[in-house]
């Protein structure tokens, strides 16, 4: 390779090699970012897109220095190793000289689980009988009992809900692993309403589960800006719908449910992932163990 135009090429062509892989579009659109940040830092800076460690190291030291947060000079590295691996397995550069390269230190940041008002509030801000309304309901419950991320929610069909078993079959889920949720009547009733009222959709014969309103589809920024948008009515601050993943993880322990099983539900394969969302409420509950034990009493 001898300059951008050279990258930029090989830049599509891996691009379709991770699709033939089936990575989701969301790491598509990650590892691509990741690449034409560090492309246009070379280009503003007057760097060579030299893929060593001196130069990637520039790079995310410059990101960090600009204020980006770690886990995104995380992410855009990550994305800059891997199609530096992949143009030494495919023989487009003699080695991969990024091999090894530590990422930067993420701060650990806790977030905070939604309590159980606030869940209520939420629900309770879906209100009505609309189809907007339906629909909203039916994506917090679900997202609340089962821990599904947003962009699995999303991808969701219709043949992926069996209310009469009340379970869901997550087809995308990260990795390219599938699994099967379970949910309550509740939550299978406010799917149910959703449903009756998605047949008069104009999009009702696609195979989608989620659709828009005023005949449209349904994508994530459209997931993202319906419930923050119910949260605000709900009064709650720091909204994120991610945050309803680490809040059916905590309530899950909370309520007694085993670590296999919600790892198993959440489609985590590491115990570190459990650790990680749990992290905001492991200490609540460490203390209200020392209570029970009351080890105190001599």
């Amino acid at each position: 390779m001898n300059g951008y135009s050279d990258i930029y090429a090989l830049l599509d062509s891996w691009t379709l090699h991770l699709a033939a892989e089936r990575k989701s579009a969301q790491t598509l659109k990650t590892y691509g970012d990741g690449v034409r940040a560090f492309l246009r830092w070379c280009e503003a800076t007057g760097t060579a897109p030299t893929l060593d460690r001196p130069t990637v190291n520039a790079f995310v030291s410059a990101l960090l220095d600009s204020g980006a947060e770690p886990a995104t000079g995380r992410s855009r590295q990550l994305a800059v190793r891997r199609f530096s691996a992949w143009l030494a397995e495919e023989g487009e550069t003699d080695n991969d000289e990024l091999v090894g390269l530590k990422p930067p230190k993420l701060d650990v940041k806790v977030i905070n689980e939604l309590d159980d008002d606030q869940l209520r509030a939420l629900i309770k801000a879906c209100g009505g009988k609309d189809f907007r309304d339906r629909r909203d309901e039916a994506l917090v419950r679900l997202m609340i009992e089962t821990g599904a991320r947003a962009g699995e929610v999303v991808a969701m069909a219709v043949a992926d809900v069996d209310l009469r078993a009340g379970a869901a079959v997550i087809r995308k889920g990260k990795g390219g692993n599938g699994r099967t949720v379970p949910f309550g009547a509740q939550t299978g009733r406010a799917i149910d309403r959703y449903l009756r009222l998605r047949r008069s959709h104009q999009l009702a014969a696609t195979p989608a589960l989620w659709l828009g309103d005023r005949g449209k589809g349904f994508s994530y920024d459209g997931l993202y800006v319906a419930l923050k948008g119910r949260a605000e009515r709900a009064g709650i601050d720091g909204f994120h719908p991610h945050r309803m993943r680490h809040t059916a993880a905590s309530r899950w322990l909370a309520a007694g449910g085993s670590e296999g099983g919600l790892m198993a539900v959440a489609g985590w394969t590491r115990r570190d992932m459990l650790d990680r969302y749990t992290r905001a409420s492991s200490e609540r509950r460490a203390v209200e163990e020392a209570r029970r034990l009351n080890l105190g009493d001599l």
